[in-house]
């Protein structure tokens, strides 16, 4: 009967199923993709490291633990790896790069292109006499193979580009480039020097099948003192894995919203079709059907329409899965291979089937209680209008999987309530604004308006009317969109305000002591200011209240995080705050008091991470020497400011004669200048680096601009599933509109008054929901700054928005006036005659 039944109304219904097609394609490529690329981590894991364990520290090996070290393992390379400018002689360019001075050897996993090919074979063998520098930055400055490259003291030919390193994603190639030395090398360059920032690594290859782990294990505690960290292929793939399984988490939810809007179009059209079917189900009631066998017929063509629109959208899915390698593809650091994953394509086709079955038993429902009756009744009463108990469970259920597949895709129950709050919040308001607009409307209609304002206004309240649902589709889309658009701009906010013009856009580093004063004169000289000064001390943190990083790091109930036990501090001296920082809590830095220690100031949030309390006791070790500390008080630091910020603030006359460097920020008013002044720190000071804030932001712009794009890739898919509820709305409520039509042209109206009568609703319908949606947006924005990101809710650009309403107005409008045409056409005699 289903099958029967279904022949005459597949073509609306499988419209209104398409809705759910959009949802599930976005869900099936981001979680295959996901998975994909978890897979390929997995496979890759040993070279991303290149090596089966990395020990790394920012001095050098305690000599204590070398023999220790070389019993680990014999098979092993050493790496010392600092920032610093280098330039190119022939064509004058400077930029600071990532130096990297390696042994032969690495890396012992993966493959390290180069052309030409023997350049990198010679360099793991030992053979190589020069430097193999990153394909961006030969580009960058027109440089090639043959030429040379100056680093520090130390001039080498170029015999090498590098394409690929193990590891290495296109983004932090463009981040910091990378040029490769030798080992042997790197005392001619002059740039090891006491104080600068250098990390030191040794990479080791065990054989095949043995437990790194464990080989490290009886070393962790001397590890710990001596603040070596450990990177084992094992961690690599945790923490590579995470950093990517968050974004695809998010895009997930972001289909799952689609898929939500898709929803709202199966239970609207269910619904209509309901109405529809309601003489079909009385005369099935008088032919002896029961209420629940007639609930099964239009259940089972809902069901199988829904599993479907889940299956072509899960095929649709595996190849939008194939144009996000494409897009990320420079910031992936593995090859991903893309094949269609069983569970991904699995969890669409039950996440649509029970989207679309749980939608639409809310309007089937009330075929349960059709009265045989009905088929004997000429007027329109509804015999289905009083509340069924029942509508509360299924709601229930909705909302109970809403929650459920938030805590699948993010393992966090804090998240999933606020994505589902969030959710029910904005669907409220969205409705309650459907419902509000039709009350009023009826409690207050303009009745001096014109024939076509008042035919537009009426429709919004008539019969079989579409306000909410079009309301709740178009608004949530345009709330989603907005919301990003909006995100985006808060967090590209952060990162913009140096493009002041009080603002630094050069900042120098490593620079010694003995080394500040002829920094400063080589400024003056070339009349750049001298905007901020900071020293800078490196340290770690050795015990928190007489308990070692060691016992903390056992103690998993502490509820400190790792990262704070296992850091490298850069701390600065000083006795007051800066402009960028509030004074939450206690005192600033104070000198310690006879027979005291002295108070430190740490950032807010990191006192609220780490647990600690006024008066607790820190314990770090400088290179060696342990200073005890009292946490004094607590300030507001403000990040987003291009400036030195710092998590821990001591006093002065404390740190003063501790190894140091010192940082000074200034700005050069154009890239010549910018060059000039690189050029002379290279001559003068070849060990200062000097980071170029412009083309870092600039870097940052391309990031965001590409990751936006895929973001506002998959919420297309809700703005394209909104205007297809709105597209079929208007189709499956045709029959309806033909009626009115043919009594509007019977009582006179013409076809022009009627196209703009249903213009007219359209449009409202368009503006009403856009607009909520905007608002909806910056609401929901301000809460992601203010309580996520920690940042001003501020906006570089306002047209956006009422662009977006405007452009959604047209389209609803544009939607409803083409979907109109047919029943402008339908003359009235057919309507009459079929009434007849």
């Amino acid at each position: 009967m289903a099958w029967r039944d279904s022949r005459r109304s597949r073509g609306r219904l499988a419209l209104f199923m398409s809705s759910i097609v959009l949802g599930i394609a976005a869900l099936v490529g981001i979680n295959s993709f996901g998975d994909n690329l978890a897979r390929s981590i997995g496979a890759q894991a040993r070279e991303l490291v290149g090596a089966d364990l990395v020990l790394s520290s920012s001095q050098p090996f305690d000599s204590t633990l070398r023999p220790a070290l070389r019993r680990l393992g014999s098979t092993r390379t050493d790496e010392v790896s600092f920032a610093s400018l280098v330039s190119f002689p022939r064509t004058q360019g400077v930029r600071l790069a990532q130096v990297r001075a390696l042994g032969a050897g690495f890396p012992y996993y993966g493959d390290w292109e180069t052309a030409p090919a023997a350049a990198a074979t010679d360099f793991r063998g030992g053979r190589a006499r020069g430097a193999l520098v990153d394909d961006v930055l030969l580009d960058q400055f027109n440089a090639r193979v043959g030429d040379s490259v100056k680093v520090g003291t130390l001039t080498l030919p170029i015999v090498g580009r590098v394409l690929k390193t193990p590891g290495q994603s296109g983004f932090s190639a463009a981040v910091a480039p990378k040029v490769f030395i030798p080992i042997d090398l790197l005392n001619k360059t002059g740039l090891v020097q006491r104080g600068s920032r250098v990390q030191y690594r040794t990479y080791y290859q065990f054989p095949l099948g043995a437990d790194v782990a464990a080989a490290i294990k009886p070393y962790q505690v001397r590890f710990d003192q001596t603040g070596i960290d450990t990177d084992t292929v094992a961690s690599r793939q945790q923490s590579t894995g995470r950093a990517f399984r968050d974004l695809t988490r998010f895009l997930s939810l972001v289909a799952f919203v689609a898929l939500l809007l898709g929803s709202v179009g199966v239970a609207s059209a269910v619904s209509l079709y309901v109405k529809e079917k309601l003489a079909s189900v009385a005369v099935l009631r008088c032919l002896g059907a029961s209420g629940q066998q007639a609930l099964l017929i239009y259940l089972i063509q809902t069901s199988g329409l829904g599993f479907l629109g889940a299956a072509i959208g899960a095929a649709l899915g595996a190849a939008v899965q194939l144009v996000l390698p494409k897009v990320l593809g420079n910031f992936l650091p593995v090859e991903v291979s893309m094949t269609v994953s069983p569970a991904s394509v699995g969890l669409g086709l039950l996440t649509g089937v029970a989207m679309a079955v749980l939608f639409a038993l809310l309007p089937l429902l009330s075929i349960r209680r059709v009265s045989p009756l009905r088929v004997l009744r000429a007027s329109l009463e509804e015999d289905t209008a009083t509340p069924d108990p029942l509508r509360g469970l299924v709601l229930a259920l909705i909302g109970a999987f809403v929650l459920g597949f938030s805590y699948f895709q993010t393992r966090d129950w804090k998240l999933a309530l606020g994505f589902a709050a969030g959710l029910l919040a904005a669907l409220g308001a969205l409705a309650g604004l459907g419902l509000g607009l039709r009350y009023l409307l009826r409690r207050f209609f303009p009745s001096s308006w014109s024939y076509v304002g008042r035919q537009g206004l009426a429709n919004l309240f008539r019969p079989q009317n579409q306000t909410v649902t079009l309301i709740l589709s178009l608004g949530l889309g345009t709330f989603l969109l907005a919301t990003l658009y909006l995100t985006q701009s808060v967090l590209l906010g952060r990162v913009q305000l140096s493009g002041g013009s009080n603002q630094p856009n050069l900042v120098l580093f490593d620079i010694q002591t003995e080394q500040e004063k002829g920094v400063e004169q080589l400024l003056n000289t070339q009349k750049l200011p001298i905007l901020q000064r900071v020293p800078i001390v490196t340290m770690r943190l050795a015990s928190i209240n007489g308990r070692t990083v060691t016992q903390l790091k056992k103690d998993t109930a502490n509820g400190i995080p790792p990262w704070a036990l296992t850091r490298e501090y850069r701390v600065t001296y000083r006795d007051t705050l800066s402009k960028t920082e509030k004074l939450m809590a206690g005192t600033p830095p104070q000198r310690a008091a006879a027979g005291g220690l002295p108070r430190v100031s740490v950032d807010a949030n990191y006192f609220e991470r780490v647990k600690l309390k006024l008066g607790d006791t820190l314990t770090f070790n400088v290179q060696g020497a342990p200073i005890a500390t009292v946490v004094g008080g607590t300030r507001e630091v403000d990040w987003g400011r291009v400036q030195t910020n710092f998590l821990v603030v001591f006093p002065s006359g404390v740190l003063e004669q501790a190894p140091q460097f010192h940082v000074i920020l200034t700005r050069t008013p154009s890239n010549r200048a910018l060059a000039t002044t690189q050029q002379a720190l290279v001559r003068d000071f070849p060990n200062v680096s000097a980071i170029d804030l412009g083309l870092i932001l600039q870097t940052v712009d391309e990031i965001l601009t590409k990751i936006s794009f895929v973001i506002r890739f998959m919420a297309g898919f809700s703005i394209l599933t909104g205007l297809l509820v709105l597209a079929s709305s208007v189709l499956i409520s045709r029959y309806q509109r033909t009626r009115e039509s043919v009594l509007l042209r019977t009582l006179g109206a013409s076809r022009s008054q009627i196209l703009r009568i249903t213009l007219l609703e359209y449009a409202l319908l368009g503006s009403l929901a856009a607009l909520a949606g905007v608002v909806l947006a910056s609401l929901a924005a301000w809460g992601l700054a203010f309580w996520v990101f920690e940042t001003p809710f501020a906006l570089s650009a306002l047209w956006p928005l009422p662009c977006l309403v405007l452009l959604v107005a047209g389209l609803t409008a544009l939607i409803g006036g083409l979907n109109s045409r047919s029943v402008l056409s339908q003359p009235p005699l057919a309507v009459l005659r079929a009434e007849g």
